[in-house]
């Protein structure tokens, strides 16, 4: 996680002024991390392989969840 968020990697850059703002911002990169990424051991996302899902997800999916 550290490696693919910014917030992480250097203060000066991405930090989040509020909690709240990097708790949304790590709950993002979950979502897409397990839902819309394929992975190159699985060839297929985690929520696939751990049968949550049967389709790969689009970030428009993600941004459905929200409105």
């Amino acid at each position: 996680m550290r490696l693919c968020m910014r917030r992480f990697t250097r203060l000066t850059n991405g930090i989040s002024k509020k909690i709240e703002n990097h708790c949304y911002a790590i709950a993002l990169h979950f979502m897409y991390y397990n839902y819309c990424r394929i992975h190159k051991t699985l060839r297929v996302t985690p929520a696939m392989e751990a049968g949550l899902t049967k389709d790969l997800w689009e970030i428009e999916n993600i941004v459905k969840l929200l409105g």
